[in-house]
């Protein structure tokens, strides 16, 4: 459409009023003006289209009232005539406005639109007038003529929301009438609706939209109903926008869809399926705010439209794997917000992706997921919102937010912490019901998560020690060494709260102010007090809060790291009151009286969670039990049936039952006829805690023991081994814990009984199973009792702590013969494989208990330590991976010398992936915690050869150099599983180049090839072995630093029981590796050869052709201990260890067999424990 030329008014241009009016200037007042202007506005009511002489006598006057002076007057009565003359103006002159400006259109039309708020107010004296001016405009569809005008959807846009915003249910119908006349006409003659526009229809049908003006949600509905195929039309083409290459203009598109499909009635996602998944492709756009826009849609959708869930979850799912951290943890907030809605509005898969992120290498990720879960599991499993059914929907829930406690993020520890307090046992409880909560969330709770809880008991208790050893040295005179023991506790206690940077500073500056305030001092002491009650605690913490706040620090970090501190170390949970709860629970269960099957657990394991609950504050909180009450409900466990039950009851006394005799006098007399009872009767965990107990807790303990010791010691009858394992247990323990007492009769014991009646012994014949391993309620009574003969040995010695009798050389000879023979120490076949590998493991862990004690380490050979080192690449996988784990709670806790962390490279040979990986993590594990240990103990340094992980190599290199595998020293495959297991070392020690130690490590091994093999200096075999093993070690550190060249910065030792000192005449230069043996090394291919094949390591186990692999042979040569039945192996397997199985093997045992594979004993002597003659005399070892 054209604009006509503007018609010209009169030929003078004076402006003609109508009859009566007078000239409308700015020289009149206002009330003068709106006198006049009701004239004008009822001439212009009055005139038609038809008037052509009245048009072309008043258009000077319609120019006029267009003028600035009416369209900015600040008078309400004034604008609004004048929009009444200009809406009569277009009618009049329709279809040519008078007025051509595009400006003054604009202009006119957006001071027509603000006139129109004038509809709010029904009861406004003006409502007639403001009804007639927006009756004109839809009648006439006035607003058409902006259509041709560039920016009318400015004009438009701001009419839709005025008329959103003033419709209200004071309106009659005529004015809904009118405002959807005025507004579909606009939309539907249009050339199109523009999303803008759109967006300002839809958002009135988002429901909080809704609930602040459901007049304007009914208008923009019926709207939309009216102009259906306008909008759809519009709609499918926002499609083609959905995939634009502007960025901005598919983030603004799918905006509008958001609210189109995420609206509380909108059908659009089931008429329009092609659109709807075209907008789902936008959760994959490349374009970070599309995606984060999409994820926040999904929140609403699953709300209004919890059947559009299903499509939602794959493209959430992709989502909370997004590289942005932003999208990932509102992935986690839409789910979350959902579920706390209505938990049937998320499914498991969406519940699934949240617990996911608990895992997300990003903070605040994680800390969303932990706390929405958090909130979830409050609200419908403690306070059972939705019923029983929702609650087990997210009973995970509790055991994966306490599996977090094991991740090694302190941030990840405190916020379980904080959680468990808050959302599982909320501390803000009353104790009996607080009580109650955590005595069934304990039973209810899996095995691992029942650890992470009870380890986090032990961190708070280990932190409220460290602040209590803290306050101790606040009472001592200051001094130097008193300065320095509290910089250690300090250090400490900063590493257990957040950012242990910062924590230093904070901790000092904490540490001062404690020495400065003897008040503040006295408040924490009575908070660690083991006598505080938690609401003590909650008013200590209040007291020490309240002391370090500074009114005028908005922000006071210092304040927030105490905080940390004190919420750690305050006991909210625990005191005395909530034991005496705890244990009224038990005992409503003991008596059936309780509500354990409306909890979800059975009586019986309600009463074993309870005494293990139990158990384990009474470490944590032992002074909370004394009293008579929680006494003698736990003599009437002691009674009950369940060994567990009793053990744990046994327990508690042990580690509570300190004041019992000099207090309690009743309690003592009823418990110690029960304990001695169970140590004399009992089942060897019972029997361990009486004993223990009974040294714990009573004055004449030697009394006591010798009552127990006596009878056990008369009536030992190797003939009813059954009847053996109890009192075996009691009186190992008994000679541990009071060796000066029974050393005479212990010593006759062992070497009358223990040793020559039954270990020496076989009475009985194992079943033929052909198994390695069995269940160990299927393992025979003598081969327990034997299991149990050689623990007494080495709690013996360990209670005597010294060999001036020699008793420990022996018993390490025999524990050697034990593992030479296979288990089967009398060689009479009497004994099934399965029990073999129980004395196996028996033995090689009874070396490393003894190897903890100096005076026993002193005196194992290097014999006797690979033979121990040895077990763990025993054939059965059970006998592996038990002994690999005493291995490493051992080299933890720095309980055993270093270079027992060298039987670790020996992993690298092991077939199951899990047993390698297993293996890696406890090497981490150990030199951490020993890198760890050397800066926080700067006496550290003087022993740095028994405790700096380096050190490790030297004896792994001896170790490997004796490997029985390790026959030919320049066989490619055996140097590449020497290259293997060194590598498996190194790599771990090699993460980092702390001080030069490459070149630390090159200089180690170059010096041990300057020195002779100290177990055999004259065997030339021997030290060529050795040799080999340190080229390869050097290939390998070569190859794998670029900086080992440098100069080592300390010259190392090297251990003499393993190398001889270096012989100023001796210069070994001689390079023992060949040209393709290196080449071998660094590709790792070997040259195949034609060799016979026996078995791979997916071989079936049914070959009945194999020879057994424990067959002895004496042989003459001391560099091979291989067997005269061993056959050649194939060269292709991996870690070079095979299955095999016995000629004899059923096929239960085989199946066994595939799902844990056996180490085989190949060619060369694959770890046979076997001794040559000559070693065998040297160990005092007679093998036939």
């Amino acid at each position: 459409m054209e604009f006509p030329q503007q018609q010209k008014p009169a030929a003078d241009g004076k402006i003609i009023y109508p009859l009566g009016v007078k000239e409308i200037t700015d020289k009149i007042s206002n009330d003068e003006v709106v006198k006049r202007l009701k004239l004008v506005v009822k001439t212009y009511m009055d005139m038609d289209q038809d008037s052509e002489e009245e048009k072309q006598q008043y258009l000077a006057l319609a120019l006029h009232l267009a003028s600035e002076f009416f369209l900015r007057n600040p008078n309400k009565d004034v604008r609004l005539l004048v929009a009444c003359c200009l809406a009569d103006i277009f009618r009049i002159y329709a279809p040519e406005a008078p007025y051509t400006s595009h400006d003054k259109l604009k202009e006119i039309f957006l001071f027509i639109t603000r006139q129109l708020k004038g509809l709010e107010d029904t009861k406004s004296p003006q409502f007639n007038r403001y009804f007639y001016l927006l009756e004109n405009l839809a009648w006439v569809k006035s607003y058409n003529i902006c259509f041709e005008l560039e920016d009318c959807n400015e004009i438009f846009i701001q009419l839709f929301k005025t008329l959103f915003s003033v419709i209200n249910n004071s309106h009659n119908q005529k004015v809904q009438m009118h405002m959807l006349d005025l507004m579909s006409s606009i939309i539907i003659e249009g050339d199109g609706v523009t999303q803008e526009l759109l967006d300002t229809i839809l958002i009135n049908l988002i429901p909080a939209h809704k609930n602040l003006n459901k007049q304007a949600y009914d208008l923009a509905k019926t709207l939309l109903k009216r102009t259906v195929q306008t909008i759809e039309t519009c709609i499918a083409s926002v499609s083609v926008s959905l995939v634009s290459n502007d960025g901005e203009e598919r983030l603004a598109v799918v905006k509008l869809l958001a609210k189109l499909f995420g609206a509380k009635d909108s059908e659009l996602a089931t008429q329009n399926r092609p659109l709807w998944q075209c907008f789902l492709g936008r959760f994959n756009d490349i374009h970070v705010p599309v995606r984060l826009e999409c994820v926040k849609f999904a929140s609403h959708c699953l709300m209004n439209h919890p059947d559009l869930a299903k499509d939602l979850t794959e493209y959430l799912k992709v989502r909370s794997h997004d590289p942005e951290e932003a999208i990932r943890h509102d992935v986690i907030v839409t789910i979350i917000n959902a579920g706390k809605k209505d938990l049937n509005l998320v499914n498991d898969q969406l519940l699934g992706f949240v617990r996911e992120r608990m895992l997300d290498k990003r903070w605040r990720v994680r800390k969303e997921a932990m706390m929405g879960l958090a909130q979830l599991y409050k609200k419908y499993c403690l306070h059972h919102e939705a019923g029983k059914e929702s609650a087990q929907k997210i009973s995970w829930i509790k055991d994966k937010l306490l599996h977090i406690y094991y991740q090694n993020s302190i941030d990840d520890k405190l916020l379980v912490e904080k959680i468990f307090a808050q959302f599982m046992v909320p501390h803000s409880l009353e104790t009996e019901e607080k009580m109650k909560c955590l005595y069934y969330l304990y039973a209810c709770l899996d095995t691992n998560a029942v650890k992470a809880l009870n380890e986090m008991w032990k961190c708070q208790n280990m932190l409220r020690g460290l602040v209590r050893e803290l306050l101790d040295l606040h009472k001592q005179p200051t001094s130097e060494a008193n300065t320095t023991a509290m910089f250690g506790k300090l250090m400490t206690i900063a590493k257990n709260l957040p950012d242990p940077g910062k924590a230093q500073d904070f901790m000092k500056k904490f540490n001062q102010v404690l020495g400065e305030d003897e008040k503040l001092r006295l408040q924490l002491d009575q908070l660690i007090s083991p006598t505080c009650s938690c609401k003590q605690a909650e008013q200590c913490v209040r007291e020490i809060t309240r002391k370090l706040t500074y009114p005028k620090q908005p922000t006071n970090p210092f304040l927030e790291m105490v905080k940390f501190l004190l919420e750690r170390i305050a006991p909210v949970h625990i005191d005395s009151e909530a034991i005496s709860a705890l244990v009224k629970l038990l005992n409503k269960s003991v008596e059936g009286t309780a509500d354990d099957e409306d909890e979800g657990v059975t009586p019986d394991a309600a009463i074993r969670a309870g005494l293990e609950l139990l158990k384990v504050l009474s470490f944590t909180h032992p002074t909370a039990f004394h009293s008579a009450e929680t006494y003698e409900s736990l003599l009437q466990c002691l009674k009950m049936e369940d060994d567990k039950v009793a053990e744990a009851a046994i327990q508690i006394f042990r580690n509570t039952g300190q004041k019992i005799e000099s207090e309690l006098p009743q309690i003592r007399s009823t418990l110690i006829p029960i304990l001695h009872q169970k140590a004399k009767r009992g089942t060897p965990h019972q029997a361990k805690q009486a004993v223990n107990c009974i040294h714990a807790i009573f004055h004449n303990k030697e009394v006591q023991l010798a009552q127990i010791f006596e009878p056990l010691s008369r009536s030992l009858n190797a003939d009813v081994p059954e009847q053996l394992i109890t009192p075996l247990v009691s009186l190992g323990h008994i000679s541990m814990l009071a060796p000066d007492q029974f050393a005479s009769p212990m010593k006759s014991i062992v070497a009358n009984f223990i040793v020559k009646d039954l270990l020496m012994n076989d009475r009985s014949v194992g079943s033929k199973n052909g198994r390695l391993w069995t269940a160990d309620d299927e393992v025979s009574p003598e081969v327990l009792a034997k299991v149990q003969a050689i623990k007494l040995l080495v709690r013996w010695l360990l209670g005597m702590k010294n060999n001036q009798s020699k008793s420990a050389n022996s018993t390490l000879r025999l524990l050697s013969a034990m593992l030479v023979s296979e288990g089967d120490l009398t060689e009479q076949k009497k004994i099934c494989k399965s029990d073999m590998s129980r004395l196996r493991l028996a033995a090689g862990s009874a070396i490393l208990k003894l190897a903890q004690e100096p005076c026993y380490h002193d005196i194992i050979t290097p014999e006797q330590f690979q033979l121990c080192g040895l077990v763990i690449n025993d054939e059965c996988y059970q006998v592996r991976q038990i002994f690999a784990q005493k291995l490493h709670v051992a080299l933890v806790k720095l309980l055993l010398p270093l270079e027992y962390m060298a039987v670790f490279a020996l992993c690298a040979k092991d077939p199951v992936k899990e047993r390698r990986a297993h293996a890696r993590q406890c090497l981490l594990k150990n030199i951490s915690v020993r890198r760890e240990y050397i800066k926080q103990n700067p006496m550290a340094h003087e022993k740095l050869l028994s405790l700096l992980p380096e050190y490790v190599v030297p004896y792994m290199i001896h170790l490997l150099a004796h490997d029985p595998d390790f026959t030919k020293p320049q066989d490619f495959e055996q140097l590449r599983d020497i290259k293997e297991c060194l590598w498996f070392m190194l790599e771990v020690l090699m993460t980092k180049n702390e001080n030069n130690s490459h070149s630390f490590l090159r200089k180690m091994v170059e010096n041990i090839k300057q020195t002779k093999d100290a177990q055999a200096p004259d065997d030339p075999k021997a030290n060529e072995k050795l040799y080999v093993v340190c080229d390869v070690a050097l290939f390998v550190i070569t190859n794998k630093s670029t900086s080992c060249h440098l100069d080592s910065p300390k010259d190392p030792v090297l251990p003499t029981k393993f190398f001889t000192p270096p012989d100023k005449d001796f210069n070994n230069d001689k390079d023992y590796l060949s040209s393709e043996a290196r080449n071998v090394l660094l590709t790792g291919k070997i040259q195949p050869k034609q060799t016979g094949v026996l078995g791979a390591v997916n071989k079936p186990l049914t070959v009945t052709t194999v020879r057994r692999p424990y067959t002895k042979t004496a042989v003459s040569d001391t560099g091979s201990n291989a067997s005269t039945n061993s056959q050649p192996i194939s060269p292709a397997t991996t870690k070079n260890r095979y299955r095999e199985v016995s000629s004899e093997a059923s096929e239960a045992g085989a199946r066994e067999n595939e799902e844990n594979p056996q180490i085989v004993k190949a060619e060369g002597g694959k770890k046979v424990r076997k001794l040559t003659c000559d070693n065998a005399r040297k160990l005092g070892i007679n093998l036939h």
